[in-house]
């Protein structure tokens, strides 16, 4: 059966379930997959650069500075916990039955099944976001725990 194109669903497009996961995977902790989802206007999308930004420059400071600059203790874990919140957004695109995709991305229009790629996206996003997320508590308890112990 042949789609039936109206003019509202020439306007809009329908939104794909894997360029969502693979966007929040790739370039999620500066907002590409709601850019992506909601469009330029989205606020949040926005926002997801401020944390990423800090986060940065708590690892440049650590560089630069030696990893003796509590103010980098305090900004690392932040790009941590970034890219494990957006790495769990992928996981949840990946992972979203195509039914509810649909109905909440598309206008309920169907949109072309989830395959494989996005089956390697959800994989890639629980990888990679489960190693940041423990590497991430990890420097933070040690920080905090030598921080305790100074004089």
């Amino acid at each position: 059966m042949l789609p039936i194109f109206t003019m509202s669903s020439l306007n809009s497009p329908s939104k794909s379930k894997t360029i969502a996961t693979w966007l929040a995977f790739l370039g999620g902790s500066i907002g590409a997959h709601r850019f992506y989802l909601y469009g330029r206007q989205d606020g949040w999308a926005w926002l997801h650069g401020v944390p990423t930004v800090i986060g940065l420059v708590g690892a440049w400071r650590m560089e630069h500075l030696g990893q003796d600059d509590q103010l980098a203790w305090l900004l690392v874990p932040v790009l941590g916990l970034m890219l494990s919140i957006t790495h769990l957004q992928a996981i949840l695109y990946g992972l979203m039955p195509d039914e509810r995709w649909d109905a909440r991305f598309n206008g309920g229009r169907p949109s072309r099944p989830a395959g494989w790629l996005t089956v390697v996206g959800v994989a890639m996003s629980l990888m990679i976001g489960a190693g940041v997320l423990m590497a991430t508590l990890a420097f933070g308890m040690l920080r905090s725990a030598e921080y305790a112990m100074l004089p």
